[in-house]
């Protein structure tokens, strides 16, 4: 049996667990908003069209900031499309997706679902075909208390108070030639900065997100970072990052490695945010806002895509809509513990996305809500991660990929707020159990463990609308706690929450 064993101090501190770090995404795109969160004719639906399932299990899930409405939609969109009477709202192509956008559900339609799901909108614009002009007049409409043409258009619209929104999006994926409105890493700084300006001259109170690489195999990587930056610096409080994983070719120890990944991924952004800081000679420290990461498998996707003509541009389509298994879940929870450890420069983090679309959450049209297995992971970490991330001193064998080499054969991360310490842990092997132990003698006597988590016997197991509870969180009975060191038997292919109180 592989072996591993954790000595945490709560004197050895990685930095404070934000809880933007638990935010999602919705973007329009296939059945995620219509058909998804919102389906008017459900039998859970409200009078406004929202499924109250839906609501209940993302609530359930711990989202905290959610990112909308894009994406490589918001490249496309016209906000003032999505604003006053649903009846007189026109229907546009998205060229992002092939589809037609019906502008139902709009600015004031989806705050108004935040507020029954409890997170904090954090707003897109448009960069790709449209500029700081368009920028400035969003900002107004949803920011500015009244007096102005803009709130009192938002006024008759049904919103007498400001949206107060805070944080903001300024654009998305401009490296990536896919993008409406592609530009190259210096155009796209000198627009980002001078949009960055204006919407502060509305709004100073405004925290800005920059674009950085849609992914750390992009040709521009590291140097569009630091070119967008150069320009942008003092303008912005946050730089992007994107990545999205899946087992290719059958490769599930690499897979399970993918925090590996993930963890070289900040660490290089950081090391290119810093350089430009003391290139600007800056006393002011920009953070990471990592606002689109999942397991996606995207090369199903570029088969469907294939397959779009111009004469079909559907409402809602079956896009992206990915059946997560165990494995999934556990890869999932390994990036989870990567964000984590790093708590100290990603400020915020948006899970893509939250229902149907690549998604922890999936529905049937007038059918049931389910809980994908990755939703389990990111509800318990929401959940169990609080106060302050610790550093973990990790001494462990090692297991063999393809991709990364030798690699840990377990990833772990550990968080407390004082009252109780959470342990995370990711059993990368694809054959063993792990013997783990962790030492929390420097945390004084503690008296209850509790730990959860997933794995399966079937490591493909998933939850479909045949069986919606096929898999779930299971309670590891192994685990126990003895003079200040605990100990925990973990399955192959499993992730775990432990915690002590």
């Amino acid at each position: 049996m592989a072996r591993a064993h954790l000595t945490l101090n709560p004197a050895f501190t990685i930095g404070p667990v934000r809880r933007r770090l638990f935010g999602g995404f919705v973007e329009h795109l296939g059945r995620h908003v219509y058909d998804g969160i919102h389906e008017p004719g459900h039998p859970s639906a409200g009078p406004d069209g929202f499924r109250r399932d839906v609501i209940e299990l993302v609530r359930e899930l711990g989202v905290t900031t959610v990112r909308y409405p894009g994406g490589n939609f918001v490249s496309g969109y016209h906000w003032e499309d999505g604003v006053g009477p649903v009846a007189e709202r026109p229907r546009r192509l998205d060229l992002a997706w092939h589809s037609t956008e019906t502008n139902e559900v709009g600015l004031h339609e989806f705050q108004d679902w935040l507020d029954q799901v409890g997170s904090e909108l954090m707003l897109a614009v448009n960069l790709g075909t449209r500029g700081p002009k368009e920028a400035l007049e969003l900002v107004e409409y949803a920011n500015v208390p009244a007096g102005t043409a803009r709130t009192a258009q938002r006024a008759a619209n049904g919103r007498q108070e400001p949206f107060g929104i805070t944080m903001w999006c300024l654009g998305n994926e401009m490296d990536g030639p896919w993008q409406l409105g592609h530009r190259n890493a210096e155009d796209y700084g000198k627009l980002a900065s001078m949009t960055a300006k204006a919407m502060r001259q509305v709004d100073p109170r405004l925290e800005l997100v920059v674009c950085g690489s849609s992914s750390r195999s992009m040709p521009t990587f590291g140097e569009w970072e630091r070119i967008v930056l150069e320009h942008t610096y003092e303008d912005v409080d946050y730089i992007s990052c994107h990545a999205y994983y899946e087992e290719r070719e059958g490769d599930l120890a690499s897979f399970l490695a993918s925090g590996v990944d993930m963890d070289a991924f900040i660490e290089a952004v950081v090391a290119t945010v810093d350089h430009v800081r003391a290139l600007k000679r800056s006393d002011k420290r920009i953070d990471i806002s990592f606002d689109e990461w999942n397991v996606w498998y995207l090369s199903r996707w570029a088969e469907q895509a294939r397959t779009f003509t111009i004469d079909d541009w559907p409402v809602a389509p079956r896009l992206l809509e990915d059946v997560y298994s165990v494995a999934d879940a556990v890869t999932l929870g390994g990036l989870l513990i990567s964000l984590v450890n790093h708590a100290d420069r990603v400020a915020s983090a948006s899970l893509a996305q939250l229902v149907n679309v690549i998604a922890p959450i999936m529905t049937e049209p007038g059918g049931p809500a389910w809980r994908q297995t990755t939703f389990f992971p990111f509800s318990e970490t929401s959940r169990a991660a609080r106060g302050t991330a610790l550093q973990v001193a990790l001494d462990a064998d090692t297991t063999t990929t393809a991709r990364f080499g030798a690699v840990p054969v377990v990833a772990a991360a550990a968080t407390s707020d004082g009252a109780s310490v959470s342990v995370f842990l990711q059993n990368r092997h694809t054959t063993e159990a792990t013997s783990v132990t962790v030492d929390l003698s420097a945390f004084g006597p503690r008296r209850t463990v509790s730990a959860r988590g997933v794995w399966d016997e079937d490591v493909y197991a998933v939850n479909d609308l045949r069986d919606t509870e096929r898999v779930g969180l299971r309670t590891n009975d192994t685990v126990a706690l003895s003079d200040g060191v605990l100990t925990i038997e973990l399955p192959p292919v499993s992730w775990t929450a432990v915690t002590v109180a």
